[in-house]
């Protein structure tokens, strides 16, 4: 059984290698090198056994608390290069983006619970999705 929960959160970031110059991160990244910020939708996805009991995948307020600690209180209304260490040398695109998420995600998720899939959206025309290989739970 999979269960989707979403968030929406904002941030600001600038696309640079801080080992190039302003003109070399300017001529590979173009407008993208200067600050700009990004309303993010973000969907989860997980999947495990629904307990017989609870009749739940996982409860929601634990996913959400979850979802919270990982995702909206490290990155919600943070300057992704300047406030976060895991943008000091990775470009915060959507790609690199969801690969972090998603380490932080899977390290945080209870036994019995996997990650299924995770879309980040960073406006509406464009989303990334990780999408996990399929295991028997």
């Amino acid at each position: 059984m999979r269960l989707t929960r979403t968030l929406e959160f904002a941030t600001s970031l600038r696309y640079v290698l801080p080992d190039l110059s302003d003109q070399e991160n300017r001529q590979r990244f173009g407008e993208k090198c200067q600050q700009h910020g990004h309303n993010y939708h973000l969907e989860v996805t997980v999947r495990g056994e629904v307990d017989p009991v609870t009749g739940m995948v996982i409860d929601l307020k634990r996913l959400q608390d979850i979802l919270d600690r990982e995702v909206m209180d490290r990155f919600d209304h943070r300057d992704l290069n300047c406030d976060t260490a895991y943008f000091e040398k990775l470009v915060p695109t959507p790609e690199n983006f969801v690969r972090v998420i998603r380490e932080l995600l899977v390290e945080a998720l209870p036994e019995g619970i996997e990650l299924d899939r995770i879309r980040l959206q960073p406006d509406s025309e464009t989303w990334v999705d990780w999408v996990e290989a399929e295991s028997r739970v």
